[in-house]
């Protein structure tokens, strides 16, 4: 009788187990909402400083869920706190927005910081999301500068 309960446990433990390890590899992923995509963080070419070069660094969010999330009052910022607060903005279902860095005219997939000065460190840094309430959204670091991006 005991050799029956183990055989028809490690079924549902198996499947338990690949439930966990493959489709919620990602704690945001999972819960379904926004997370960190993909940070370009140093800008191609020489850095001038130009605000071409300024909008060369980016960070990309995605909407991993299945509905529209309001942005209103989150922040995006570095290890240094230099922080981007989100305007009264939805990121679509599934959608993608970039951050830039420099200064231009905003649209439902490109924001700008309007900075005059680079904010994300070549050599290491760390991109944060939190929502307006202050809870941690995701994350994503990097420690070298080869190549010039992170996908998170």
């Amino acid at each position: 009788m005991r050799t029956l309960r183990i055989r028809t446990a490690l079924p549902a433990l198996a499947g338990a187990a690949l439930l966990t390890g493959t489709l919620l590899s990602s704690p945001a992923e999972a819960a379904g909402g926004v997370v960190i995509h993909h940070v370009w963080f140093d800008s191609p070419g020489s850095d001038t400083g130009s605000n071409t070069s300024l909008n060369g660094e980016w960070v990309q969010i995605k909407n991993t869920s299945a509905s529209a999330i309001s942005l209103r009052g989150w922040i995006l910022k570095d290890a240094s706190n230099h922080r981007y607060i989100f305007p009264n903005v939805r990121i679509g279902a599934g959608k993608y927005m970039k951050i830039h860095t420099g200064r231009g005219t905003d649209t439902a997939s490109n924001k700008y910081q309007g900075r005059r000065a680079y904010v994300w460190n070549n050599t290491s840094d760390t991109a944060t999301l939190t929502k307006a309430s202050g809870a941690k959204v995701d994350s994503c670091s990097w420690t070298t500068r080869d190549p010039s991006d992170k996908y998170c």
